[in-house]
């Protein structure tokens, strides 16, 4: 019976703890410095599963590419318009904060409410496909049980709902 009650009160204090460290931020990792296109391409997949890239298969060595696969965004009104557009849908979303909006690039911040965890979410129009690519990735943890892709997915189709 002593064994059972000190177990309980470990996890008791382990999850007091891991609340704490949520709620001050020890939870929402640090922003990535390699953000943004660069030649064309937004920053790889991660090697865990935990992203999504409308570019995933310009990594043909990354393990999760397949996992990581998504489709673009048609920028059918143009890209700096379409990307305006998703920003507000972006806005609009629990969590949400933009952290960069230019004319052809856009970084969102989608912070969960209870443990603070961070994806950082990027948008970039590519003029010669004329499409706006994606990337959502999880900052920490090594799976994020399919929230980048649903996240990608509603902010789809709200902008499409619009």
């Amino acid at each position: 019976m002593a064994i059972l009650k000190t177990t309980l009160l470990v996890i008791v204090l382990l999850a007091l703890a891991v609340g704490l460290a949520a709620q001050l931020g020890l939870l929402r990792g640090r922003t990535p410095s390699d953000l943004g296109a660069r030649d064309g391409r937004l920053k790889p997949p991660s090697t865990t599963p935990n992203s999504v890239s409308s570019q995933a298969a310009l990594y043909p060595d990354n393990p999760q590419r397949a996992y990581a696969a998504i489709a673009p965004f048609p920028a059918s009104e143009g890209g700096p318009q379409t990307l305006e557009r998703i920003r507000r849908v972006c806005e609009g979303m629990p969590g949400a904060k933009v952290a960069k909006s230019d004319p052809g690039y856009l970084h969102v911040q989608f912070e969960t409410r209870w443990m603070k965890f961070v994806d950082d979410t990027e948008f970039w129009f590519d003029p010669r496909a004329g499409l706006i690519h994606v990337r959502s990735a999880s900052r920490m943890g090594r799976k994020d049980f399919g929230v980048n892709r649903a996240r990608v997915e509603a902010i789809r189709a709200r902008l499409e709902a619009r």
